[in-house]
């Protein structure tokens, strides 16, 4: 029997970890990540995309942000922003280009953000991808800097994967036939 490729197997391994430890990759290793992106398909080579790492007192500016927009006490926002060691917030940096239309910039933004958490989880981090409705308020932009055209994706939550998650429990097997459709030509395409 043959080995899956390396790339398989990582996709295959990746879960969401919304639970982690108080570790955290350091910011070389972060930094060696992200250069890592630079294969990333990118029409015209835009990279449309940046991240903020928030660690410490800072993953508060982000806790923050949320309370304002949610009109609402920091407390449990605050909370929140602290349930990982190291929050990276994902930022689609729009280019001007006659070329690539926003949707394809938020489309590379999103696949750079989906392959570091492939990369953090590959090399032992638990990774979770958070959204929410206050993804996009100005508040939560403001407080973490972000100025128009620039918008947020979301927050990479990174932490140390705990112990007893270190097995998780197996996925459904994917239905393939619902998710790919081939077209064919030729006389069977006329049927």
């Amino acid at each position: 029997m043959s080995q899956k490729p390396p790339v398989q197997a990582a996709v295959e391994a990746r879960r969401s970890y919304s639970k982690v430890t108080d570790e955290a990759p350091g910011q070389a290793e972060l930094e060696r990540m992200i250069a890592s992106l630079v294969s990333l398909p990118d029409h015209s080579g835009l990279r449309p995309w940046r991240f903020i790492a928030l660690r410490g007192a800072a993953r508060d500016r982000l806790g923050h942000g949320l309370a304002a927009a949610a009109k609402t006490d920091p407390e449990k926002y605050v909370s929140k922003a602290r349930r990982a060691p190291l929050v990276i917030a994902i930022v689609v940096s729009p280019r001007p280009s006659d070329k690539v239309p926003l949707w394809e910039q938020e489309a590379v933004a999103s696949g750079a953000a989906h392959t570091l958490a492939l990369l953090l989880h590959e090399a032992g981090w638990g990774v979770i991808w958070r959204t929410g409705e206050l993804t996009r308020k100005k508040a939560v932009r403001k407080a973490l800097g972000i100025k128009k055209p620039e918008y947020l994706l979301g927050w990479l939550y990174v932490g140390g994967i705990p112990p007893r998650n270190k097995t998780p429990k197996p996925r459904k097997p994917l239905q393939v036939e619902r998710h790919l459709t081939t077209l064919v030509s030729g006389p069977e395409a006329r049927r």
